[in-house]
């Protein structure tokens, strides 16, 4: 406390302002008495300033890099010793009930962080189906004991994105939100490229147009670097509204290599030009406290496997970073 003094100097202060201000007549028998009416009371307590709460980021690894194969990321994400995983939609239809999905994960000191659910569309014509079927995700979710449902969002097709586009998107997140919220499951925004958020200006009227009560921000920090934002001053920005992260790294493709999909690859974490050691510094320095899950949607390597690039990005965070998975 800098208010140039102390609380003890303070509250003593007060006690004598008031004992000046109301006399009240005192038999000399009484005045007399070294008998107190209360016992002193140590202050001390009051001039420690109440520091916030310490950080405490849990790490988790994604099953995209299998594909489709769910069972195996499972295994291999658990004898990895990572705590939390996120599966795709997919596990839906593998696992048919969340329970059953809840009864492996448990077998393999697992939990069930986030459910990829796919995308949202601000197409009036589809809103009351793709509702309905991620409402249902988040049951699935719930079943198997999980926290978090992910959403990203359609880009409108054959024309370029409005002011009211955004609002749009933000009310049907909000309303989405609401639906997970009975549910027990917390919906998670995930800003992507090739999306209305692909940009971070864009990502921001998305934000403003959303209730934080019902829909949070789920950054993935590489998407957010090729849409040429700075992940570290996103989370200092908005880490209030942060839910959970993608952990990622990715780099630019050489201007010689074509006619790509995208102008650059995601890679292993440390092998790609997002500053990470910066994205750890702000989570930190926010004190956020939550799931940070590792994702790399592909094996860069052909010769590679989905495991050992987990390997990989395994020892980066442990040996680069210092954290511990």
């Amino acid at each position: 406390m800098s208010l140039g003094v102390s609380r003890r100097s303070f509250i003593r202060g007060l006690g004598s302002a008031v004992a000046a201000a109301v006399t009240v007549p005192v038999p000399a028998q009484a005045a007399s008495s070294p008998a107190l009416l209360y016992p002193p009371t140590d202050l001390s307590y009051f001039d420690t300033p109440i520091a916030s709460s310490p950080g405490d980021i849990r790490i988790g690894y994604a099953a995209i890099t299998w594909g489709a194969d769910e069972r195996q990321a499972i295994d291999d994400i658990a004898a990895l010793g990572f705590p939390g995983i996120q599966l795709r939609a997919n596990a839906v239809e593998e696992f048919v009930s969340g329970a059953k999905l809840r009864d492996l994960l448990e077998q393999r000191k697992l939990l069930l962080v986030a459910l990829s659910s796919g995308s949202l569309s601000i197409d009036p014509a589809v809103e009351t189906g793709q509702i309905a079927r991620h409402t249902a995700n988040a049951k699935f979710v719930h079943d198997a004991g999980g926290l978090y449902l992910q959403i990203t969002d359609q880009r409108p097709k054959d024309r370029q994105i409005a002011a009211p586009d955004y609002k749009r998107l933000g009310r049907l997140l909000t309303e989405l939100g609401k639906r997970t919220a009975d549910l027990g499951v917390t919906l998670g925004y995930h800003n992507h490229w090739g999306t209305m958020s692909e940009r971070p200006e864009a990502l921001e009227q998305i934000l403003e147009a959303t209730d934080p009560r019902y829909a949070r921000l789920e950054l993935d920090v590489a998407h957010y670097f090729v849409g040429h934002g700075d992940p570290a001053k996103a989370i200092a920005r908005h880490h209030d509204r942060l839910l959970f992260l993608h952990i990622k790294d990715a780099e630019w493709l050489p201007h010689d290599t074509g006619a790509p999909k995208n102008p650059y690859r995601f890679v292993e974490l440390g092998r790609g030009q997002v500053d990470l050691p910066a994205v750890f510094h702000a989570l930190n320095k926010a004190n956020f406290r939550g799931w940070a899950i590792v994702e790399l949607d592909s094996v860069p390597d052909p010769a590679g496997t989905p495991r050992e690039s987990a390997v990989i990005c395994k020892k980066y965070l442990e040996e680069k970073l210092g954290l511990k998975v």
